[in-house]
């Protein structure tokens, strides 16, 4: 298995694959460490809807985006890091790109995000900069920050200082743009810079001693306090936050009530939207298809299919919207990157450091992306057991599926259900990253976490509205591809005849093809509670998207009644009926079975892929059994000790 290669700039004189701006446009880096504001930059200069983390790894991929103005210009976000000193792969990327590669594939410049309310430690990777023959503009980010803690830092005497052009910008609220601009096309046209001369014969620790005496040589000069550092309220704020019993005890209250108010808000609003889709536009859509003259296949296939199938994971849409708003509110807010320190025991307990978690909570929207931040990672060892791991957080997928069964089988509580999967969720992660560590990982040990927590700021419209716009649009984009095929393939299977007289499109759902594979499957788990062939066949279309379960069930009954009219209340009977049965009568210790494995088997062929691509085949096939093996222990010993007490 081999490391993954790192991605590289196409050549200032190619053809610029990837780049979204014109042929010859010149390349223009933006470079900065985690938390200064560097990507929200980024998609405040281009206009693009680069996901935007407060905690590192969630840029490790190379974004680019044209950058308008008086002169358009190939704007390329390298991944964060601290300084030119790689200790991650994102790290490792970011030097590989400004430092190990020809002078003619260089960027023509390059943009250093700066924090001013941390600009000592923030211009070590300006001092490691100005030590190579690059075109440098510093943007100084956190200026509103630095001065509620009584720090003015004078821009003007700063660049004099760096001998480097240093612009204020605000990238959350779009200021100063227009002048880093201005700035850019200036160092385009001027020469580049002689090196900042340092003393040769240095050795490693000389040579860092060099840089921090000309870092605060600059600092004292370019900066004043005008008033006695304290105790800032942030600092108050995480006196609680970070504690080492109140923080995970407050991390929890907040996500309860993250999901409370989620499931609360969205079901009145998911329950008229599913009226609608199974009312209204199924009997229009049925009208006008027969005006059309248009068959039984196509009928079946667009209203019994499509509207049934697709039409029912939309109606989800409002619950992930809600869901993604108070999420992004918690992460501009600087809240969710406590959640990192809070873990750090939790993550040493099982061999990994702190900011494995980092990737972890990427997971909880979509382990996807939560796969590819592992890189952050400083060993193999670490980013392997990491994304073995990350299929057990519950994505934002599982989540349509436990507030539909929360809200059928346990309607006044289904946000506390909902919160004891993520619950189960991160118990599932402890215990399997144990159980890896005492047997694969012995030999790795932890590390302490080192990472800047961002300052605690009011959320804005714009970057709260841009995150949950790129979480929700992944979610519709997965509708209108994956779910769709898996739906034209089951309504295809269900349309087709294996026993009984029908005809295709004419044929009870039990006696069609689809039923009769699901049956195959359903005896594995019979023992969880929940071997009817309505869920086992739900399952195996969840392995390509989970969204895919809602989907086949809302298919599965509409056809087995197309008459039922299949609205939310009809699909819930039918739900409360296959688990009754199928349970023996049991069924609620059948649905908590049939959550858990949902929670525990493999997310998505997506995720493999991802896991593929990071980790190797071998990893990937080695994590999917334990994933099956794990899902399937845990369900059985659910339901066969929950049916004592229910």
């Amino acid at each position: 298995m081999t490391e993954p290669q790192p991605h590289r700039v196409a050549s200032c004189h190619s053809d610029g694959t990837g780049a979204v701006a014109p042929a010859g446009a010149p390349v223009v880096a933006l470079v900065g460490a985690p938390n200064v504001g560097k990507s929200t930059l980024f998609n405040a200069l281009t206009g693009a809807r680069r996901s935007v983390g407060n905690w590192p790894g969630t840029s490790v991929e190379v974004g680019r985006g044209a950058w308008k103005g008086r002169r358009v210009m190939d704007l390329v976000d390298l991944p964060g890091a601290y300084s030119l000193d790689a200790a991650s792969p994102d790290e490792e990327l970011t030097r590989a790109l400004l430092v190990d590669v020809p002078a003619c594939e260089l960027p023509e410049v390059t943009v250093v995000t700066v924090d001013a309310a941390h600009l000592a430690r923030s211009l070590y990777l300006v001092s490691q900069l100005r030590e190579l023959p690059l075109r440098l503009v510093v943007a100084l980010t956190m200026d509103d920050v630095a001065r509620r803690r009584g720090i003015t830092v004078d821009a003007e005497a700063l660049g004099r200082e760096l001998a480097v052009p240093v612009v204020v910008v605000d990238p959350r609220r779009r200021a100063g743009l227009a002048r880093l601009h201005d700035a850019v096309l200036a160092q385009l046209d001027a020469p580049v810079p002689a090196a900042r001369p340092v003393p040769a014969g240095l050795g490693e620790f000389e040579l860092a001693d060099d840089r921090f005496a000309w870092i605060e040589s600059a600092v004292a000069r370019a900066t004043t306090q005008t008033a006695k550092p304290g105790q800032s309220w942030s600092d108050r704020i995480d006196r609680v936050a970070l504690h080492v019993v109140w923080g995970p005890l407050l991390f929890l209250a907040t996500m309860w009530a993250v999901f409370q108010l989620t499931t609360t808000v969205a079901v009145p609003l998911q329950d008229a939207l599913d009226t609608f889709v199974a009312g209204p536009m199924s009997d229009l859509t049925s009208t006008a298809l027969r005006g059309l003259g248009a068959g039984r296949i196509v009928t079946g296939l667009v209203v019994d299919g499509v509207i049934a199938g697709v039409g029912m994971v939309l109606t989800f849409v409002p619950l992930m919207a809600i869901m993604f708003v108070l999420l992004a509110l918690l992460e501009d807010s600087g809240y969710l990157a406590r959640a990192a320190v809070v873990s750090d025991r939790v993550m040493r307990l099982i061999g990994l450091p702190g900011k494995a978690f980092l990737p972890l909570i990427v997971g909880f929207g979509c382990n996807v992306p939560a796969i590819a931040a592992t890189r952050v990672l400083s060993t193999r060892r670490q980013r392997v057991l990491t994304a073995l791991l990350v299929p057990f957080t519950s994505c934002s997928a599982r989540l349509t599926v436990f507030v539909l069964l929360g809200a059928v089988f346990f309607p006044d509580n289904a946000g506390t259900v909902v919160f004891a999967m993520y619950l189960v969720s991160i118990a599932l992660i402890v215990i399997t990253g144990l159980l890896l560590k005492k047997t694969l990982w012995r030999a790795m040990g932890s590390e302490p976490l080192i990472m800047d927590l961002p300052p605690y700021q009011r959320p804005t419209l714009s970057l709260v509205g841009i995150s949950t716009w790129i979480r929700l649009k992944g979610f519709l984009q997965t509708a209108t591809g994956i779910i769709l095929a898996t739906v034209v393939v089951v309504w295809a299977l269900q349309a087709w005849p294996v026993r009984g007289e029908g005809e295709f499109a004419d044929v009870p759902v039990q006696d069609s093809a689809y039923a009769a594979l699901a049956e195959t499957v359903a005896p594995v788990f019979a023992p969880a509670g929940f071997g009817s062939w309505e869920s086992s066949g739900a399952l195996v279309t969840g392995f390509v998207a989970k969204e895919t379960i809602i989907s086949t069930w809302a298919q599965t009954y509409a056809v087995a009644d197309p008459e039922a009219g299949g609205d939310g209340a009809e699909l819930g009977a039918e739900l409360r009926r296959s688990f009754d049965e199928s349970s023996g009568g049991h069924p609620l210790p059948a649905v908590w079975a049939f959550m858990v494995f949902l929670l525990a088997y493999t997310p998505c062929v997506a995720t493999l892929a991802a896991q593929w691509r990071e980790i190797g085949a071998r990893w990937t096939a080695f994590g999917v059994a334990v994933q099956l093996s794990v899902a399937w222990v845990l369900a059985v010993a659910v339901f066969q000790v929950g049916r004592l007490f229910w």
